[in-house]
C-alpha cells in the first residue's frame, strides 16, 4: 500500500515538521512494515510552469519528426515574450496546455535545463512529459496536455503535487483494513495520540424501495449489498489533476471520470467498489454461485469457464462480473467517443459514452474470494483486499462518497432510489481476562491500560477482572484473546518487551544425523566447493535431457495440485537438475570454474498411494495418527550431491593449472564417505546422465550386502549439450541415508604411532579388465592388520606389458603399534597380500 504524505495528513493533523521518515518510526513501532519512504521531487527546482502552445512549425530533414514550437508562459520567463522550444512529441497541438521547464530549472535526478541548440534552432527550455517529472507514464506516452481551465504561469510544481513523499508499507494478511488511507490514518492517530477524521462518517440515506433491483440467492457469500444510481453524468469530463495525481502515487493509473473515483474511494476507505453502465444492465443485479461450465468474459478480454464455487454478479443474460475480484466486459463503463453524421463520414463533435451508472459496494466471503482469484489466476486490487477482510460497514459510505464525487466532478444527478440488502449478523464478542496480555508479555500492563488500548483500535470494552470486548468491524482478525493481547502489546511498543534468554535443559543439542550432516558440508566447503539451494520442483522433461531410462525409478514423481510454476510441478527425485542449472547459469555469467554442492531431501512416490487423515485440532494427535500421516507422505531420502566445471587448480607462477575432471567427483564422494566413517567402494558404473567409460558406481557394505548408493564421474557429451553445460561437466550425487547407516558410528580420532612406518612398493600385473578397486581389496585382506594404508600410484599399459594387461602399481604402508617392524615382517606382509591378490584376480608381480 502506497500512502502519500499529503494525502494522510488530511485524516491526522501530523506536526508541521513531520518527516516521512519520522512517519515510518512511528509507524513501525505500532507493528505496520514500511518498508521504504519515496520522495517525489527531490532535487526538483523551477521555474516549471503552465504554457500555451502559440505555434508549431515542422522541421524536414530528420531521421524522426521534431517540431519547433513557440509557447506563451506569460511571465514566468521575464521578458512575456513566447519561449522558443524544440520538441519531439507529437500528442499536443496548438491551442493546447503544457507544462514547460524554463533555463535555470533542475529536474529529478540533477537534470539541469539549460538554452541549447539542437536540430538548428535554439531551444529555451522544455516541454514536459510525466517520465521526465517523476510521475511516470500517464497512458499518453507523451507530453502532459493540461485542462484548458488553468491560467498560463501558473506553478506547475504546486499545481501537480510534484514535492511528495510516499510510504510502501508492506500489508500483512491480518491487517487488511491497512489497504486503504483509512486504515493507515487510524493507525498514525494513534501511534502520534491524535485524533483521527474518519473519512468513512458521512450522512448516508436510508434504503428505500426505489433503488435499482437486487436479488442475493448467496446471502453466505454476500451478506451486504448496496447499490445507488447516478445519472446525466458528462462524458466528456475528465479526472480532475488532484485524482490523477492522487491515483498515481499510490501507484494506479487513471482509466476514465468514473473508473478513476471508484478506484479512488477504494484506496480512501478500503471498500471496492464497481460501477456498470446502467444503460447495458438487462434485468435486476443478481448474486449467486456459478453453474458449472458457464462462461463469463471479464474486463481484461478474457474468456473464462466458471467453476461452480465461484461467486458471481448476474442480470439477465448471465454473469456480468465474478464477485470481489474482476467485472465484466458487456456491462464496462464506456469511454466518450465521438459520433459520426451520415453525410460523407463528416462528425458532429457529439461525444457519446457512459451517463448513466449503477455503483455496487458489496461485503463478499473472504475465503471464496480468495479461492476463486487462485482458481483463474487473476489478482486484482478488490481481491487483496476482500482476501484480507473488509469492513462490512464502510459499504454504504463506499456508495454514498461514489456518488457524490460523481455528482461533484461530472455533473451527474443522484437518484433518490437506495437498495441495500443485508444479512443480520451479531457483534463479535470475546472474552478475555484483565491480566491476560500481561501473562502472555511477561510485562505487568493493568487494567487501565489494556482497556485504553483496545479502545484505540476500535473495541468497546465492558468489565473488570474479566473484560466483555466488542471487535470493530473493520477487524475481522481480531477472534480471540491472543489477537487482543498482541494489539495491546503492539501499541505498548515489542521494544519495551524484556529479552531473556530462554535456557535449554542440559544433554540437548543436535542429533548424530544433523551433525553428519553439518560434518559433511563443512569438508566439502573446506575441499573448495560452494554449496547452492534450490527449489526443489523440477520439470519431467529434465528427465529426458538426462538420458534416464524410460522405466528409471526417478522418473516417478510426485506432482503438485498447485505448484509455483506450471513448467516445474513435479518434486525431484534426484539433486542433479538444480545443481546443473545453478552452475549453467553463474557458467553463462561468466564464473567459469565452479565447483558447487547441495544436501538435501528428494521425494519418491509412495508404493501404494494414500490419503492422509486430517488430524484433530482439540487434542495432540495419537502416535498411530501421526504413524498414518508419515505413512501417506512420500518416501523422502536425504541426498548430497556436487558438480564441477572449468578450471581445478588455477595456473599461476607456481605452474600449470589442471581442469576439473571424473576424479574429482569421485573424490567429493571419498571425502563426504570419510566424514560418514564408511568404507566406499568405487564399480566401473554405467547410469543416465553419466560418460560410460568415465563413470564410477559407489559402494558400501551394509547388513552385509553390498549396495550401491550412486555415481560419480564425467557427464555425458549429449547431457552436456542438451542442458547447456561446460565442457566434460563432473558430477557426483550419492543416498546420504544410506552412506550414514554403513558409517562406523561415531568417526574414531587416527591413532597417531611413536613408532616408524615399512614402506613396500608393489607393481601388479591384471588383465584390463580387472577393477582396480578389486586387486585393492585383495591386497587389503592380504596384507593383515599391520597395513596402515594403501594407495594406487601408477597405472601403465604398454607393449612391455601385453595387449589386453595393465600395470598397478601400489605403495603399502606397515606400521606396528607397539613395535619396529623389521624388514622380514613388512616383506611377509606383503608377500601375503601379493598371494591374495594372484588367487583372487590372477595378478602377478612385475617383472616375475
Amino acid at each position: 500500500m502506497r500512502v502519500p504524505l499529503s494525502w494522510l495528513r488530511e485524516y491526522v493533523d501530523l506536526p508541521a515538521g513531520e518527516t516521512g521518515r519520522d512517519v515510518q518510526a512511528k509507524l513501525i513501532a505500532v507493528g505496520l512494515e514500511v518498508e521504504t519512504v519515496e520522495s517525489l521531487g527531490a532535487g526538483l527546482k523551477g521555474p516549471l510552469v503552465v504554457g500555451e502552445v502559440l505555434t508549431i512549425e515542422e522541421l524536414e530533414g530528420f531521421k524522426k519528426p521534431i517540431r519547433f514550437c513557440t509557447v506563451n508562459v506569460g511571465t514566468a520567463n521575464g521578458t512575456g515574450e513566447p519561449q522558443e522550444i524544440v520538441c519531439g512529441a507529437r500528442n499536443f497541438a496548438v491551442g493546447d496546455k503544457v507544462v514547460v521547464v524554463l533555463p535555470g530549472a533542475v529536474l529529478p535526478g540533477d537534470f539541469a535545463i539549460s538554452a541549447r541548440k539542437t536540430y538548428g534552432k535554439t531551444s529555451h527550455g522544455m516541454i514536459c512529459s510525466g517520465d521526465e517529472l517523476g510521475m511516470g507514464d500517464d497512458g499518453s506516452g507523451g507530453i502532459i496536455v493540461l485542462p484548458p481551465e488553468y491560467e498560463v504561469g501558473t506553478d506547475a510544481i504546486e499545481l501537480l503535487e510534484l514535492v511528495d513523499e510516499v510510504l510502501d508499507i508492506a500489508v500483512t494478511p491480518d491487517r487488511g483494513y491497512c489497504l486503504s488511507m483509512r486504515g493507515v490514518a487510524r493507525e498514525t492517530a494513534t501511534a502520534y495520540g491524535l485524533p483521527l477524521r474518519d473519512p468513512a462518517l458521512l450522512d448516508v440515506p436510508a434504503p428505500n424501495a426505489y433503488g435499482y433491483r437486487v436479488k442475493v440467492e448467496e446471502p453466505q457469500g454476500c451478506d451486504r449489498f448496496t447499490a445507488r444510481t447516478v445519472t446525466g453524468l458528462n462524458p466528456e469530463a475528465r479526472s480532475p489533476i488532484w485524482l490523477q495525481r492522487r491515483l498515481q502515487k499510490a501507484g494506479m493509473r487513471t482509466v476514465s471520470l468514473a473508473v478513476d473515483i471508484t478506484n479512488y474511494v477504494m484506496l480512501e476507505l478500503g471498500q471496492p467498489l464497481h460501477a456498470y453502465d446502467r444503460d447495458r444492465l438487462d434485468g435486476p443485479i443478481g448474486v449467486r454461485r456459478a453453474a458449472p461450465g458457464e462462461k463469463f468474459t471479464s474486463l481484461d478480454g478474457v474468456k473464462r469457464v466458471l467453476d461452480a464455487e465461484d461467486l458471481v454478479i448476474t442480470d439477465s443474460s448471465g454473469p456480468i462480473g465474478l464477485a470481489g475480484v474482476m467485472g465484466g466486459a458487456h456491462t464496462e463503463v464506456a469511454d466518450p467517443v465521438t459520433t459520426a453524421s451520415s453525410e460523407a463520414g463528416s462528425t458532429t463533435g457529439e461525444a457519446v459514452g457512459t451517463t448513466n451508472v449503477v455503483i455496487e459496494a458489496a461485503h463478499f466471503d473472504h475465503v471464496a474470494i480468495a479461492r476463486t482469484s487462485r482458481r483463474h489466476k487473476l489478482s486484482s486490487e478488490a481481491s487483496r483486499r476482500f482476501e484480507r477482510g473488509v469492513d462490512p460497514e464502510a459499504a454504504s459510505a463506499a456508495a454514498q462518497r461514489t456518488v457524490d464525487l460523481l455528482v461533484l466532478l461530472a455533473g451527474g444527478t443522484a437518484e433518490a432510489g437506495v437498495t441495500e440488502i443485508v444479512t443480520p449478523s451479531g457483534p463479535r464478542t470475546i472474552s478475555i481476562s484483565a491480566d491476560h496480555p500481561d501473562r502472555v508479555a511477561g510485562v505487568t500492563y493493568g487494567r487501565e491500560t489494556v482497556v485504553r488500548r483496545l479502545q484505540e483500535v476500535g473495541c468497546d470494552v465492558y468489565g473488570q477482572d474479566e473484560l466483555v470486548v466488542t471487535a470493530p468491524s473493520w477487524r475481522p482478525d481480531l477472534r480471540d484473546p491472543n489477537d487482543l493481547a498482541e494489539e495491546v502489546i503492539r501499541l505498548e511498543g515489542y521494544e519495551n518487551l524484556p529479552s531473556t534468554l530462554p535456557k535449554p535443559p542440559a544433554g540437548r543439542g543436535l542429533t548424530e544425523r544433523q551433525r553428519l550432516h553439518r560434518r559433511v558440508g563443512r569438508a566439502l566447503a573446506g575441499a573448495g566447493f560452494v554449496e547452492a539451494l534450490n527449489y526443489p520442483f523440477i520439470a519431467e522433461s529434465v528427465f529426458d535431457q538426462l538420458a534416464l531410462d524410460a522405466d528409471d525409478s526417478c522418473r516417478r514423481v510426485v506432482k503438485l495440485v498447485n505448484p509455483l510454476s506450471d513448467e516445474e510441478p513435479a518434486l525431484r527425485t534426484t539433486l542433479l537438475p538444480g545443481l546443473l542449472g545453478a552452475l549453467r547459469r553463474n557458467h553463462g555469467r561468466g564464473t567459469h570454474d565452479l565447483a558447487l554442492f547441495e544436501s538435501g531431501l528428494v521425494f519418491h512416490p509412495c508404493e501404494k498411494p494414500a490419503t492422509a487423515a486430517v488430524p484433530p485440532v482439540d487434542r495432540r494427535p495419537t502416535d498411530e495418527e501421526i504413524a498414518g500421516l508419515n505413512a501417506a507422505l512420500p518416501a523422502q531420502p536425504r541426498h548430497i550431491a556436487a558438480v564441477l566445471g572449468g578450471a581445478r587448480e588455477q595456473a599461476g607462477w607456481w605452474g600449470a593449472g589442471r581442469p576439473a575432471d571424473w576424479a574429482d567427483a569421485v573424490e567429493a564422494a571419498r571425502t563426504v564417505a570419510r566424514e560418514a566413517g564408511a568404507v566406499l567402494t568405487l564399480r566401473k558404473g554405467q547410469y543416465g546422465p553419466w560418460h560410460p567409460g568415465r563413470c564410477a558406481g559407489l559402494y558400501v557394505t551394509a547388513d552385509g550386502a553390498e549396495q550401491l548408493i550412486g555415481h560419480a564421474g564425467e557427464l555425458h557429451p549429449r547431457v552436456v549439450k542438451a542442458l547447456g553445460l561446460p565442457e566434460r561437466t563432473c558430477a557426483m550425487e550419492l543416498d546420504l541415508d544410506r552412506l550414514e547407516l554403513a558409517g562406523r558410528g561415531a568417526v574414531q580420532a587416527p591413532h597417531v604411532s611413536t613408532f616408524p612406518v615399512a614402506t613396500q612398493d608393489v607393481a601388479l600385473v591384471v588383465d584390463a579388465s580387472v577393477p582396480a578397486a578389486d586387486v585393492e581389496a585383495a591386497l587389503r585382506e592380504g596384507a593383515g592388520e599391520l597395513l596402515e594404508s594403501l594407495r594406487l600410484f601408477d597405472v601403465f599399459t604398454g607393449e612391455q606389458i601385453g595387449e589386453g594387461r595393465k600395470s598397478l602399481a601400489y605403495a603399502l604402508r606397515f606400521r606396528a603399534n607397539d613395535r619396529t617392524l623389521t624388514v622380514e615382517e613388512a616383506t611377509a606382509a606383503r608377500d601375503a597380500a601379493v598371494s591374495v591378490a594372484a588367487a583372487r584376480t590372477g595378478a602377478a608381480l612385475r617383472g616375475a
